[in-house]
């Protein structure tokens, strides 16, 4: 395990963690949304993460399996590990309210009314530590795949970044309408992107020297059974409730093709 792999895997954890402080400064600069702009971006999130998990992570984890146990059982330990994905991210999103759940983004027509600073300050705070909790499994999932094979470890990257810009959105919003200061809206969507990174310090102090093959792959099985809930559950959705019907799919699309020829690029 050289240096050089762990700063690459770090440096691909911290950019997809940051990527919140770019969506806080995309919704900073205008003082309304464009709902089918929002609307577009939510789409073309769902689709890398759709068109990843499903193509490229999920498959990977049946190989990594299938070489520790043979293909059928290897097959099966790939779907439960899928499926205990989305139910550890069912259970987290069922924990965190649904007012400070930045995955149900209240529509912008909430944030035109009259709510009162304290209330906003609460929605915009309680975001950022959502988010970070989310991130924090998402920063592990990043770091052990670009361990174990950086082209894996950039399209998870990646993806996880474009989810990250809209959630960026979901905190510097509320916090920008209770306190009218730009530089604290930011600051506190970028710090919540931090969680990434240190959920690579975690996996690299405590888990590194006690995973193997095995759960490797049952790790990627569950981190697609993650992005595939997000993305139909709540990115969708969302984008549909902020535009038209046809402007998400559009933005789906665009995700899945953008994310298809990145990793035939990349192959």
């Amino acid at each position: 395990m050289s240096t050089d792999n762990l700063l690459f895997a770090f440096g691909l954890t911290l950019f997809a963690g940051l990527a919140t402080g770019v969506g806080s400064f995309i919704g900073l600069l205008h003082k309304k949304f464009n709902p089918k702009f929002l609307a577009a971006s939510l789409g073309f999130s769902a689709g890398v993460m759709i068109y990843v998990s499903l193509v490229e992570i999920f498959a990977k984890a049946k190989d990594s399996l299938s070489m520790e146990y043979g293909d059928k059982p290897g097959y099966w330990m790939t779907v439960g590990g899928f499926f205990a994905g989305i139910l550890l991210i069912g259970i987290i999103d069922k924990l965190i309210p649904s007012g400070e759940n930045p995955h149900e983004i209240n529509k912008t027509k909430d944030y035109d009314d009259k709510q009162g600073k304290t209330k906003l300050m609460r929605l915009g705070l309680f975001s950022a530590l959502a988010i970070g909790i989310h991130n924090f499994p998402e920063g592990l999932a990043t770091f052990l795949a670009a361990m174990e094979n950086p082209t894996l470890g950039i399209s998870i990257a990646v993806a996880i970044a474009i989810h990250n810009v809209p959630e960026g959105l979901a905190i510097s919003v509320p916090i920008y309408y209770a306190t009218k200061s730009k530089k604290k809206a930011f600051f506190l969507s970028f710090l919540s992107g931090l969680a990434e990174p240190i959920g690579a310090l975690v996996g690299y102090f405590l888990l590194m020297h006690f995973l193997g093959g095995a759960a490797f792959g049952f790790v990627f099985a569950a981190v697609a059974g993650i992005m595939v809930y997000i993305s139909l559950d709540e990115l969708l959705p969302t984008a549909e409730e902020y535009g038209e019907h046809h402007v998400a799919i559009y933005g789906l699309i665009a995700g899945m093709a953008v994310m298809s020829v990145s990793l035939v690029m990349m192959a």
